[in-house]
């Protein structure tokens, strides 16, 4: 499989397997983006931490307008980074662009970033199994 199919087939493996009943019932106004990012091979682990504490952060504090991150890398390439985001709408996206934790993270990882694409996504179809 190429790179591109992989992505797409975990971004749409993501969408259907990782979500819980109770954010398929949530508002069609949730606003979801995947992130793919590249980083740089000899800031990895540093780039891992950053992210995760975010993640955490974000999760814990915003309880109302993150709702769900799910990071995974290409296991070829381990750099090759692909999280999709879902928030409450874009004014939560939005305001969790502002939010501290994320300002850190923005400024601990911006020399490990070689590149950044962020795209704006529609479900499909959101499934789980309890």
């Amino acid at each position: 499989m190429k790179s591109k199919s992989i992505v797409t087939f975990i971004t749409i493996l993501l969408i259907s397997l990782l979500f819980s009943n109770n954010m398929a019932a949530q508002s069609s106004n949730n606003y979801m983006r995947i992130a793919k990012i590249v980083v740089d091979s000899k800031q990895l682990e540093p780039y891992l931490k950053a992210l995760k504490e975010q993640m955490k952060a974000a999760l814990k504090l915003e309880k109302k307008s993150v709702l769900s991150y799910t990071a995974v890398y290409d296991k070829d390439k381990p750099t090759h980074i692909t999280i999709l985001e879902t928030y409450a709408n874009v004014i939560a996206y939005q305001n969790h662009t502002q939010t501290p934790h994320f300002k850190k993270y923005k400024a601990t990882v911006e020399n490990m970033v070689k590149s950044l694409e962020l795209i704006e996504v529609e479900p499909i179809a959101i499934g789980t199994k309890k």
